[in-house]
Parts: C-alpha cells; sequence; structure tokens
C-alpha cells in the first residue's frame, strides 16, 4: 500500500495549487487524476477580482495579490498577461453601480479608477460609441490555466508524486483508485469538481454550464478584458442567461463569453443561447461581425449551494477535505485557496477566518431552513 502524508484528487488548477502549496510546505503530496478534461480546460483563465459577495471579494483579492508573487516565476506557456479589466456601464445607473464596485474593492485594497466615455473610448477604440464609461482594474489579468496547473506540479518536483487513474471511493484514510490500488495518507484532499458528488456520494455541487467561442487570429486587437457591469447579476442568476466578457488572448485571438445554463451536463452546444451570447458581444463590439469564429464549446462549472466555495474539513467525514464550487473563480481563487486549506490541514492560523468557505455551512443552513 502506498504512503503519503497528503492524498489530492483532481488535477485541475484548484488540485494542482493545493498540492504544490502542501509540497511546498513539507508534505510528501500524491496527486490523482483521471485524466478528463474538467472546467480548468474549459474556462477562460481570468484573473479577475469579483465582488458581488463579501466572502468572493476577500477571497479573489487575496488570490489576486498572491498572483502577482507567482506570475512573475511563471514560464510564457502559461500565457500570463496584465491586461487588466475594463467594466463598462451602458447608462448613468450602470456608472453608479461602478462606483459602488470601486469602493467596495478599494477596502481590500484593490486599485480601480473610473472611467468617462471617452476614456473608454480611447482605450478601446472598437467598443461601440453607446457607453456612458467604466471601471479599470489593472491588476486583474489572464493566463491559460492548464499550463499553470501543469506549472504547480512541475514547480514541486519530487515532492508531488502523480497517478494518473481515477479514484472509485474514498474512506479516510484511504482511497481506492480504479485498479483496485489502495493509497493511504493522513489527511485526504477531494478537489475533482463535478466528479466529486459521485465520489463521495453526496450532492455538494450543481452544474453550471457555459460556452464559449475563439475568433482567428488577428491584427486588430483589444487592450483589456471586457466585461459589462451586468455580469455579476448574469452570473449569480438562477436561470439561463448571457453576459458580455471579452478577452484578449495573447495568440491575437478574442476569447468570448459567457452564459449560463444550470443542472445540465449535455455538452452539446446549445446553438440559440449561443447565438444570443454572440449577439451580445457584437452590441459591445461591433467589430467581431467582421471577425472569423474558428471554435466553440462547452464545459461545465461546479457551484455550490449558496454560490461560494467549499474550503475545509469535511463536516462528517475526519480526515477528508473539500475544494469544491469554485464555480467560475476557480483559476482567480485558486492560490488562496490552496493557502487557507494547507493552514487548517497543518493546523495553523490562516490569513482570514475561514467560516465563509467551511463545508459545514451549508448543512447548518439546510438545519436552520
Amino acid at each position: 500500500m502506498t504512503e503519503s502524508d497528503v492524498i489530492v484528487i483532481g488535477a485541475g488548477i484548484i488540485g494542482a495549487a493545493c498540492a504544490w502549496q502542501l509540497a511546498k510546505r513539507g508534505q510528501r503530496v500524491t496527486l490523482i487524476d483521471d485524466g478528463h478534461a474538467g472546467a480548468t480546460a474549459a474556462g477562460m483563465g481570468h484573473l479577475v477580482c469579483m465582488d458581488d459577495d463579501p466572502a468572493e471579494l476577500a477571497l479573489s483579492a487575496w488570490s489576486l495579490a498572491r498572483w502577482r508573487e507567482l506570475t512573475p516565476r511563471m514560464p510564457k506557456t502559461c500565457a500570463w498577461h496584465g491586461c487588466g479589466t475594463l467594466w463598462l456601464a451602458e447608462n448613468e445607473q450602470e456608472l453608479a453601480l461602478a462606483e459602488e464596485k470601486q469602493q467596495r474593492m478599494a477596502t481590500h485594497q484593490v486599485a480601480s479608477v473610473m472611467q468617462t466615455r471617452a476614456q473608454v473610448a480611447a482605450r478601446e477604440p472598437l467598443l461601440t460609441q453607446d457607453l456612458a464609461g467604466g471601471l479599470w482594474v489593472p491588476g486583474d489579468g489572464i493566463v491559460y490555466a492548464p499550463n499553470v496547473a501543469r506549472w504547480f506540479i512541475d514547480d514541486a518536483a519530487q515532492a508531488i508524486t502523480c497517478v494518473n487513474e481515477g479514484a472509485v471511493s474514498v474512506d479516510a484514510p484511504l482511497v481506492v483508485l480504479e485498479s483496485g490500488k489502495r493509497l493511504r495518507a493522513r489527511a485526504i484532499v477531494v478537489a475533482c469538481g463535478l466528479g466529486a458528488n459521485a465520489l463521495l456520494q453526496e450532492n455538494w455541487l450543481r452544474p453550471k454550464k457555459g460556452q464559449l467561442a475563439i475568433t482567428d487570429r488577428y491584427d486588430a486587437t483589444l487592450n483589456h478584458q471586457l466585461v459589462e457591469l451586468g455580469y455579476g447579476a448574469s452570473a449569480h442568476a438562477g436561470g439561463t442567461s448571457v453576459a458580455f466578457n471579452v478577452q484578449p488572448r495573447p495568440t491575437g485571438q478574442w476569447l468570448i463569453g459567457s452564459s449560463r445554463q444550470f443542472d445540465t451536463l449535455d455538452r452539446e452546444l446549445d446553438l440559440p443561447l449561443l447565438a444570443m451570447m454572440l449577439k451580445r458581444a457584437h452590441h459591445f463590439l461591433p467589430a467581431i461581425a467582421s471577425l472569423n469564429i474558428i471554435r466553440c464549446w462547452s464545459g461545465f462549472r461546479a457551484a455550490s449551494e449558496d454560490g461560494n466555495p467549499l474550503i475545509g474539513p469535511h463536516p462528517s467525514r475526519p480526515g477528508v477535505w473539500l475544494a469544491l464550487g469554485h464555480e467560475g473563480l476557480g483559476v482567480t481563487t485558486a492560490p488562496a485557496t490552496a493557502e487557507l486549506l494547507c493552514a487548517q490541514i497543518l493546523g495553523e492560523r490562516p490569513a482570514f477566518a475561514p467560516d465563509a468557505w467551511l463545508p459545514a455551512r451549508l448543512i447548518r443552513q439546510e438545519a436552520s431552513a
């Protein structure tokens, strides 16, 4: 039987970051992954401060500070681009929302600058002229998340042992693999996204399907990640929705999002919804009509019941730890998630009180409902 200090199940951006952080703290880590590409491979790879919920703001701001320490070390293949985010206001009401966003982010030392209509047009000449202004967040950026996950693993070198096989059961201190092989560790971290429901035989997560499109390479480029100020409301809505979000990739391509559909695992593209998403993008960026889209795809975000991640001990299974439910912010919040979980596993005091992200909170909410 193979033994290690910690087993991490799932080698996406969250699992890889957790394994890396634990390895850096002297733990012998076994990282298990079944090779099925999940949200890390399908997502946009944005590093963006989100503030629609106090816990979301705290975790994303904390994590972005960690990213600023990490990105200078990463190779070019990780495609880090400090393009910042330009939040777009279509009217005076949304400008007021931008000012509120600025004030909230300032409480966590996240710098941002209000933009007039003229300043937005100067920053991004290809945008529609029918905008009231916006908010520029210079500290945001983008990465290519699959390569970042691999970099985390490679950077830890021999401290991480990779097992390319799926796990079929977790009963701490044991993990049983598809082959029947058993692994033992004093701590088991479940970080395999939506696969955690089947693995644990518990319903912690809901699927939130999203669709993306990417263009061919062009000389005409964008300077910032562009997001409409209604994005947060769309992201947290309960039904099907679309919102404008476009990234300039280092390749010269434009990555176009985004859409959300709850409680479906159908990988087929929803063409009417994709058309709605592209129409929304065209509303903000008329130049999209002249670009060739070379690929569209779908993926699945893993959402918790209250929209915040599950980071901490399983409430009824000693030795099992959860790092799940990051929905569309897994890349942004990966370093802070890893730091928060590592501190709890090692019995240390984390930089932030973990209460807002403890899995047990959902049990308490059910009991009080």
